[in-house]
Parts: C-alpha cells; sequence; structure tokens
C-alpha cells in the first residue's frame, strides 16, 4: 500500500513543481510522478542535513509533500540549465 501512496503523492509533487517553473504542458502524468518521487529523494537529501527535516512519500503528510515539492523544483531547474546549453549550442 505504501508504494500507491508514493506514486499519487509523488505525481502531486511533480504536478506542482512543473506548475511552478512554466513545465506542465511538456509533461505527462508519468514523468510528474518521476520527478515528485526522485524530487522527493533530492528534498531529503537537501533538507535533511540542513534544516533537521525529513519526509517520506510513502507515508502523507504536509511535511513530507512540501519536501519532495521543493526538491522536485530544485530537479526540474537542474533540468533546464541543462536542456537549455544543449538546445542552444
Amino acid at each position: 500500500m505504501g508504494w500507491i501512496i508514493a506514486l499519487v503523492v509523488g505525481g502531486v509533487a511533480g504536478w506542482l513543481a512543473s506548475l511552478v517553473m512554466n513545465r506542465d504542458a511538456s509533461m505527462g502524468i508519468f514523468w510528474n510522478i518521476v520527478v515528485g518521487c526522485v524530487g522527493s529523494v533530492v528534498g531529503n537529501m537537501i533538507a535533511g542535513p540542513l534544516l533537521g527535516i525529513s519526509g517520506s512519500v510513502q507515508e502523507f503528510s504536509l511535511i513530507g509533500l512540501g519536501v519532495a515539492v521543493v526538491g522536485a523544483i530544485v530537479l526540474l531547474g537542474i533540468v533546464n540549465l541543462i536542456q537549455r546549453g544543449r538546445v542552444r549550442g
């Protein structure tokens, strides 16, 4: 049951991050889930050591969702930088 919650929360986190980064039109539901779940890992790597906060997408909490969204925004920012350099190069 935990993996289903992880997929749903990861999808919501990826969708919210894609809205913030104006990439919603180019991303489908699959990539929203991937970005949200990977963003949760990135967010925990950032928030854990710096703020002592950790959240999990396997159990729903606002802290876990917030950490996943922030991590997904960072991940999408990195992807934007990589794609911008590749397209114009």
